[in-house]
């Protein structure tokens, strides 16, 4: 059975344990993985904790296994959120991703977003295939979301609440 539940301050060793896994993190440009210290996901943690529902953090269980997490944030100014997933190589292709997401997308429409949005590497393929399903569309990146000083190496999908 997939359990979907608010972040506590307990996951806290599951999730730096997640973003540890250079597999989980290859496609956000940490090949080796994002080795964080207790104090930096503590603090981490309080600004999840300090700025909810505008921004809230998922862990995701199976069986009681820990299996990874789901995100938003809402952009309030544009009404939109950033949504990120990321799971464990045990945890995927077996829907989990699907539930994971759906309830981050869920929870983003019932706090203000009128859009959801991704910015996949265009190398997964997985992802991509997962956010098609889910009705995401790819478009172009808005202005808004374009720095200036970066190179877009992501590839930009949305999903509208209508």
């Amino acid at each position: 059975m997939i359990e979907i539940k608010e972040t506590t301050i307990k996951d806290i060793d599951n999730i730096k344990r997640l973003w540890a896994d250079g597999d989980v993190m290859r496609f956000v440009g940490f090949p080796d993985g994002l080795n964080q210290t207790s104090e930096e996901m503590k603090n981490w943690f309080r600004r999840i904790e300090s700025n909810r529902p505008v921004l809230n953090h998922y862990s995701i269980f199976e069986d009681g296994n820990y299996c990874g997490e789901s995100f938003y944030e809402i952009d309030a100014e544009h009404q939109s959120a950033a949504l990120d997933i990321k799971l464990f190589g045990f945890a995927r292709g077996r829907g989990i991703a699907t539930a994971g997401l759906s309830y981050a997308i869920k929870e983003a429409f019932q706090n203000g977003a009128e859009i959801v949005w991704v910015d996949p590497n265009p190398e997964n393929m997985k992802a991509i295939a997962l956010y098609e399903r889910l009705g995401f569309q790819q478009k172009d990146f808005p202005e808004y979301l374009i720095s200036k000083d970066e190179e877009q190496t992501s590839i930009y999908m949305e999903l509208s609440k209508s």
